[in-house]
């Protein structure tokens, strides 16, 4: 699906009018940083559980907002991966599809979107459009307000998922220092619950914060080489990392009332229980046994549309109390 124009300024009046009227709900489950990862390997403060909101599930509309300078390569690396998960039929595995499968089956599949128990069935990922901002309207230096109400400006329906992709030039509040991504919560015209992610391009601020294992960690443990990323780009590769283990947080504890281990204000999610962890035999600084392409030497765990691959964090199964790998 081909990106439509860039936004107006009345669309982006219209945004702000929304932001003044509903605020957002930040999470702080956000991708950690290498320095932070034997934090996980510490005993839990509580079990991963339920506290009764609300999550994604059914058919979830996603949108993508590409704010800057992306290629086309680059795109369609990040929109093959959401495809995989539920809307192309993938034969190989292992396969993102089986990541998302592990995500619905421990976590979506028995509750309903507003709370509650529901009749199972499973979840689906539907990409309902693109929006390319490619003049930067908000400028190069965004808040996390402004990645709000960029998000706001394209909410396809109630329920869905936006998610506001920027390029390398451009600085994001707590970038690199305190975050690879976080996700959020908001209410659009209408009543119109929705969930947004925001994920920046690391590849030149922050490599090795924000792009690892594609890159040396700028700290933390070390001693092992990078991987090398599986489409050939470290920055979108490692995009692509931060983007999973988000979209697991967005769906699984969209308000922060769902699913989510310890305080609520430094929540462990789906993903970010086990970050760092890639492959089986990972510990901190070591992503764990995963595959290598014998004709690229990219790394990955899963295989997604149009043969693509990717490398994608492990989730943690309640049901286990492991963190589960594809590899």
């Amino acid at each position: 699906m081909a990106p439509r124009s860039l936004f107006d300024a009345r669309t982006l009046l219209t945004t702000v009018a929304l932001v003044l009227a509903s605020l957002p709900t930040l999470s702080l489950g956000a991708r950690r940083l290498p320095g932070q990862l034997a934090e996980a390997t510490a005993p839990p403060r509580d079990e991963m559980s339920y506290h009764g909101g609300a999550v994604l599930r059914g058919e979830i509309p996603v949108s993508i907002v590409w704010y800057g300078q992306f290629k086309p390569a680059q795109k369609a690396i990040v929109v093959d991966f959401l495809l995989s998960l539920t809307s192309v039929t993938v034969d190989a595995t292992p396969s993102a599809a089986q990541w998302w499968g592990t995500i619905d089956r421990a976590y979506l599949f028995n509750v309903s979107a507003s709370g509650g128990a529901s009749n199972a069935t499973t979840t689906r990922v539907v990409l309902a459009g693109q929006v390319a901002d490619e003049q930067y309207s908000l400028g190069k230096s965004l808040t996390l307000v402004e990645v709000f109400q960029l998000a706001a400006a394209l909410v396809p329906g109630d329920g869905a998922l936006v998610l506001v992709l920027t390029d390398p030039g451009v600085v994001v509040e707590g970038f690199c220092s305190a975050r690879c991504g976080p996700h959020g919560s908001g209410e659009a015209a209408g009543a119109r619950r929705y969930a947004y992610v925001w994920v920046g391009n690391a590849g030149s601020q922050c490599p090795g914060q924000c792009a690892w294992p594609f890159a040396e960690p700028a700290y933390g443990p070390r001693g092992q080489p990078p991987l090398a990323p599986p489409n050939g780009d470290v920055g979108v590769d490692g995009m692509v990392v931060t983007l999973a283990s988000m979209v697991a947080g967005a769906v699984t504890d969209p308000r922060g009332d769902g699913y989510y281990e310890g305080a609520r204000d430094a929540a462990l999610e789906a993903c970010t229980a086990c970050a760092g962890k890639f492959g089986s035999g990972a510990y901190p600084g070591y992503p764990g046994k995963v595959l290598v392409d014998d004709t690229t030497g990219g790394s990955y765990n899963a295989v997604g549309a149009n043969g693509r691959k990717y490398l994608l964090p492990a989730v943690f199964d309640p049901a286990t109390s492991a963190c589960s790998t594809l590899v």
